[in-house]
């Protein structure tokens, strides 16, 4: 069964959108910015928690103050009857920060962290030896130019 689409006016993208930036913004500062009561925000906030809109916080952290210098969007390409498996082990992997199963050039994607050139080097050579992987194509991140997070929504309702 198709998923319905939710309907989500501009208050709700413009509260998600504030919380894309600040999680731990407050209600009563939320509601001062948008206009509204923080008893509104409250409640919308509530509801998009309910409707699974909003299924967490998290805090984003900058990988080099914790002494990784390297990371990399990694595809795999994996033969379809090992894609499961190899996505387990990836998933087990710590240096591994963000997994994904797509229908684009790889079948999976990859995000990796690590504290230097030599260690990369080891985490994709470490990859490549996979049961089921045919090819590594890793793509080392030079610098961000956009980062406004894969899941912040857009300033218009798609």
């Amino acid at each position: 069964m198709p998923r319905r689409r939710l309907e989500l006016d501009e208050m709700d993208l413009s509260i998600l959108r504030e919380l894309a930036v600040n999680a731990r913004v407050s209600y009563t500062e939320l509601a001062r910015r948008l206009g509204v009561s923080d008893v509104a925000v409250a409640k919308r906030v509530r509801r998009l928690e309910e409707l699974g809109v909003v299924r967490g916080y998290t805090v984003v952290v900058d990988h080099r103050r914790l002494g990784y210098n390297m990371v990399s969007l990694t595809g795999l390409d994996v033969e379809p009857e090992e894609l499961f498996k190899v996505a387990s082990k990836l998933r087990g992997m710590e240096n591994v920060r963000f997994l994904a199963l797509t229908s684009g050039d790889h079948s999976i994607m990859a995000v990796i962290w690590a504290r230097n050139g030599e260690e990369l080097s080891r985490i994709h050579e470490e990859l490549s030896r996979l049961q089921g992987v045919r090819r590594v194509c890793p793509a080392v991140i030079l610098e961000v130019v956009k980062d406004e997070g894969p899941l912040t929504p857009p300033q218009r309702p798609l």
